[in-house]
């Protein structure tokens, strides 16, 4: 999309938002669940009933929070996806409202267009090619056995995890992706998560905290970490250390679903090469936005709304501005987000 027309469908956005006379509620997260030694239909919460994930799917998701599918997405899409991601990171292309990340170690001296220097493109919703991966029927299938038929692609990423510095700046701080959407209900929220290529401990695979999605949102923050932290690389200041931990192994076009309060992270690239995978976040269009003010949220909201400021070019907009013009229904119809 041309910058002027996304920019003047921003405009449009904000002003049908603040006629709207229905206000944002504050969430209320869900306590802590017991383990679910016998299922029953009315017992499943994490779930929903399609048709397409077995019994023993929906036990699993429901106990752990998170459920890989092998060899979903096609090797054609993968490469098609990588090719774009060369050409945005050669700058043939700039989508509007892309945001293109480098290291923390990558100074503004050394920055060439490379792949070499770009870790992460994420809200890649104006990348016609890039977005082709949010509306997979292969994908879509099963996001609706966790957000129901209206579907929105709410947060986007290629993440081209760079081969580790010596200074641990690679490794992403375990966290719950909840901590960054103003949106709820979490159970009716799903992450897909694509490896685009084979993934394991040596370069970075993912790992996370079996069960940790039946908990409540935890606090988070910048770590403190001598090499440094990478932006909006907030992790939880406090966690069960005990937790038993899953290192996810993955090989290209295996996906993996899991719950937004579920603790994950990722360790080190201590390979050679670069490690990619490309993810969508999806709500059910019946979520409902929140007022994060005054709750463990604000920090990364105050990141989130000044980045899109100087993005946009706009003084004052809200963080719910910001996902609604990120937002993009794939399936189904628009509602509240």
């Amino acid at each position: 999309m041309h910058p002027n027309r996304a920019s003047a469908r921003l405009c449009v956005l904000l002003r049908h938002l603040r006629c709207r006379s229905a206000g944002t509620v504050v969430a209320h997260h869900t306590s802590g669940v017991g383990s679910l030694a016998s299922f029953h239909p009315q017992q499943f919460q994490y779930t929903r009933e399609n048709n397409v994930l077995s019994l023993e799917q929906r036990k699993f998701y429901e106990e752990n929070g998170f459920l890989v599918i092998k060899n979903l997405v096609s090797d054609a899409d993968i490469q098609r996806f990588r090719n774009e991601f060369e050409r945005i990171c050669r700058e043939e292309v700039k989508p509007f409202g892309l945001s293109v990340m480098r290291d923390v170690t990558i100074t503004k001296s050394e920055y060439v267009p490379s792949e070499k220097l770009v870790s992460k493109v994420q809200d890649f919703q104006e990348d016609e090619e890039l977005f082709r991966y949010c509306t997979l029927p292969e994908i879509l299938k099963y996001v609706e056995c966790f957000t129901g038929p209206n579907i929105m692609a709410m947060h986007t990423m290629l993440i081209n995890k760079p081969p580790d510095s010596g200074k641990k700046t690679s490794r992403h701080p375990l966290h719950q992706d909840l901590h960054y959407f103003p949106f709820r209900p979490s159970n009716s929220i799903v992450c897909a998560w694509t490896a685009m290529e084979h993934i394991d401990r040596n370069n970075g695979c993912l790992v996370v905290l079996p069960g940790t999605h039946k908990g409540s949102l935890q606090p988070h923050d910048y770590p403190q970490w001598e090499g440094g932290v990478n932006i909006m690389f907030h992790g939880i200041q406090d966690y069960d250390k005990n937790n038993a931990r899953v290192h996810l192994v993955m090989e290209k076009g295996d996906t993996v679903f899991f719950h937004p309060l579920l603790i994950h992270g990722s360790g080190r690239n201590k390979s050679q090469g670069f490690r990619k995978a490309i993810s969508c976040h999806f709500a059910d269009a019946n979520c409902h936005y929140i007022d994060v003010e005054g709750t463990s949220q604000e920090n990364i909201a105050k990141e989130i709304v000044n980045m899109a400021s100087k993005m946009y070019g706009l003084n004052d907009i809200t963080m719910k501005d910001v996902w609604t013009f990120r937002g993009r229904v794939v399936k189904g119809e628009r509602i509240n987000l």
